[in-house]
C-alpha cells in the first residue's frame, strides 16, 4: 500500500485555502496547514473557516508566519502557496507590510522548498497585475509590467520570483492569477459579501464610480477545478518548468449588474450612495481563458447569476433570514 500524497496549504484558515484543504482531503491526500491568523480580518472568521477540517485525522494545522517561521516540510510532497496579505485599497496605506507578506513569504517558500528537495509549488498570483495598460481580454503572453497598487506590484513580484527559481533549481512551479473568487467563506471585505451583508440588512451600500466598472468574477468551486489542475500540472511538468495561467469566470459582469442581482436574490431592494472612484482600483478585469484551457483543461462551470444564488444561501443560512419582510424595488 502505499501512504497518501501530502500537501503544505499556506494561508489554510483562508477563504480559499480551507476550501482547497478541504478538497484535497477528499481525494484522500494528507494536508500540513499554515497559516498566521492576519488581523486584516477577524480571527474568529479564519477559525470559523477551520471548523470542518481541525477534527479531521489528514489534516494537520501549524499556526505560523511564512515569512519569518520555520516552514513544516517534512514528507511534504508539493506546495499550495495561497498565504498573502489581500487587499488593493489597503496597500496603499502600508506598502512595506505588503512587501514582507507577499514578496518575502514567497522567496522563502521557494526558498525553503528547494532546499529540502520540494519541487512543485502552485503560487496564488492575482488578476491585479494586469493593471489598466493591458488590452482586454487579459492573456498571460501580455507584458503586465504597470500594475497601479502596492498589492499588485508584490503578486508579480512573486511570479518574477517563480521565474528566477525555476530557471536557477529545478522547480516546477505554476502561478494562478485568480479573478475576484467568491463563494462560500468569501472573505468580508471583498464586495459581493459586503453588498449582500449590507443589502440584507437593510443598509446603504457604498459604489464607486458610475457602476459601469467591470470584473471577471469566479466561483469557488470553478478557482478550485483550476488549482487542483495546477497541483496536478506541476507533477507532470519537466523539471525547471514555470507556467503563468488566469482562473477566470469566463465573463465581464458590471458593478451596477451585481449589485441587482444580489438585491433580486435577497428579494430585498438596494440602497445605493455613489462616490468617486478609489485609487489603486482597475476599471476592468477580464481573463482569457484560452491559454488554461489548453495548459489545465480549465473551463468555468458556474455563470454569475447561479454562483450569487448560491452564495446567498450560504449567506441566509449562516446568518439566518432577515426578520422583516422583504422589500422589492418596482
Amino acid at each position: 500500500m502505499t501512504s497518501s500524497p501530502r500537501y503544505l496549504v499556506t494561508g489554510a484558515a483562508g477563504f480559499i485555502g480551507s476550501h482547497v484543504s478541504e478538497a484535497l482531503i477528499a481525494r484522500g491526500a494528507a494536508v500540513t496547514g499554515v497559516d498566521n491568523f492576519d488581523a486584516f480580518y477577524a480571527r474568529e472568521v479564519k477559525e470559523r473557516n477551520l471548523a470542518g477540517l481541525l477534527n479531521r485525522p489528514s489534516f494537520r494545522f501549524v499556526e505560523a508566519d511564512v515569512a519569518r517561521d520555520p516552514l513544516p516540510l517534512d514528507g511534504i510532497e508539493a506546495i499550495i502557496h495561497l498565504a498573502a496579505k489581500p487587499g488593493v485599497r489597503p496597500s496603499l496605506e502600508d506598502p512595506a507590510s505588503y512587501m514582507e507578506a507577499n514578496v518575502t513569504a514567497t522567496a522563502r517558500i521557494f526558498d525553503s522548498a528547494r532546499r529540502v528537495g520540494v519541487t512543485r509549488v502552485v503560487f496564488g498570483s492575482s488578476s491585479s497585475v494586469y493593471g489598466n495598460a493591458t488590452p482586454a481580454p487579459f492573456a498571460e503572453a501580455e507584458p503586465a509590467v504597470e500594475p497601479i497598487s502596492p498589492y499588485a506590484a508584490s503578486k508579480r513580484s512573486g511570479e518574477l520570483l517563480a521565474h528566477a527559481f525555476a530557471h536557477l533549481y529545478p522547480l516546477r512551479i505554476i502561478c494562478l492569477r485568480f479573478f475576484t473568487v467568491y463563494g462560500p467563506r468569501q472573505r468580508p471585505d471583498l464586495a459581493i459579501h459586503k453588498f449582500t451583508d449590507l443589502i440584507a440588512r437593510g443598509r446603504p451600500i457604498r459604489m464607486h464610480g458610475d457602476g459601469s466598472s467591470e470584473r471577471d468574477y469566479t466561483y469557488i468551486t470553478d478557482a478550485l477545478d483550476g488549482i487542483l489542475a495546477g497541483l496536478e500540472w506541476t507533477g507532470r511538468a519537466a523539471e525547471g518548468s514555470v507556467e503563468t495561467v488566469n482562473l477566470g469566470g469566463g465573463a465581464r459582469v458590471r458593478l451596477d449588474r451585481l449589485i441587482a442581482l444580489i438585491a433580486a436574490a435577497l428579494g430585498q431592494e438596494a440602497r445605493i450612495e455613489r462616490h468617486p472612484d478609489q485609487p489603486g482600483d482597475v476599471r476592468l478585469t477580464d481573463a482569457d481563458l484560452a491559454h488554461a484551457g489548453r495548459v489545465l483543461g480549465f473551463r468555468p462551470r458556474v455563470g454569475i447569476e447561479e454562483g450569487i444564488r448560491k452564495f446567498v444561501d450560504w449567506y441566509q443560512e449562516v446568518h439566518g433570514r432577515q426578520s422583516r419582510a422583504p422589500s422589492r424595488a418596482g
